[in-house]
């Protein structure tokens, strides 16, 4: 019950930031610049690289390893998983990229604001399980204080990205025509996600064990699957970006200091 309650806690960090960017829809009226759009979902990307690396697979072979598994397998394995299944959600769940005119996904009827929430919805599930998988970790382990310490890393520099990307939700949202109220709602609730999978994944680690290493990379894969279908291309938008490269790169510092720091 404690490991829900620290990841329940993590994520509810990471939710909460997405909110609060979602926010800034009451102080700026203009809409987001491409370059700074880029930046934002560079910046993403490089979080995720390295949260998916120094994380989750790193930590799946070191406890691959421990309980007499070859360290690969699982970390190979879960990651295929994981990207099947995040490509299964991508293939069958209708969403809306804002750079795109036409839905992806099954064919629906809804709505135009509730598509293009879904598409922020679909990056925002492996960020939850990396989050709530990482506490879970740290209660397999007694609550280490290296391991609560790489646990709470991975939830700061996951939060620190839902920043602009929820300002990156609202604000496009009220040009859609929503109210700013309804543009704040629905640009923090696109990080709900998060907390009930973060949660959801405690329950699974809990009860089985020795899937932790599967589920940390399952994580890693569905994060880095995010990564190079969305993240990277949006952030280039077609074309050659230096803007775009740096943000990842700067986006990949930042977690890796978080990580090697306080882990």
């Amino acid at each position: 019950m404690q490991a829900v309650l620290w990841a329940a806690a993590g994520t509810g960090f990471t939710f909460g930031m997405t909110a609060l960017g979602a926010a800034m829809v009451f102080l700026f009226r203009g809409s987001v610049k491409i370059s700074i759009q880029r930046v934002f979902l560079g910046f993403a990307a490089g979080v995720m690289i390295a949260a998916s690396v120094w994380s989750l697979l790193i930590p799946a072979i070191e406890e691959a390893e421990a309980s007499g598994w070859p360290g690969w397998l699982p970390a190979a394995g879960g990651f295929a998983l994981g990207v099947a299944f995040l490509m299964l959600l991508d293939v069958l769940l209708p969403h809306l990229h804002l750079d795109r005119g036409r839905p992806e996904g099954l064919r629906s009827s809804w709505k135009r604001t509730t598509l293009l929430v879904l598409a922020v919805t679909l990056h925002n599930i492996p960020e939850g399980m990396a989050v709530g998988l990482s506490f879970a970790l740290a209660a397999q382990h007694s609550f280490d204080a290296s391991a609560l310490s790489a646990a709470a890393a991975l939830a700061a520099g996951i939060g620190i990205q839902n920043f602009p990307e929820g300002a990156a939700v609202s604000l496009p949202l009220r040009e859609e025509g929503l109210s700013s109220g309804k543009a704040f709602l629905w640009g923090g609730l696109s990080g709900l996600a998060e907390l009930l999978f973060g949660v959801l994944v405690v329950f699974l680690a809990g009860d089985v064990q020795p899937l932790m290493p599967w589920l940390l990379s399952f994580a890693a894969g569905a994060m880095m699957y995010v990564v190079a279908e969305e993240l990277i291309p949006e952030a280039h938008l077609g074309e050659h970006s230096h803007i775009g490269t740096l943000g990842v790169m700067g986006g990949f510092l930042v977690m890796m200091i978080l990580d090697v720091a306080l882990g």
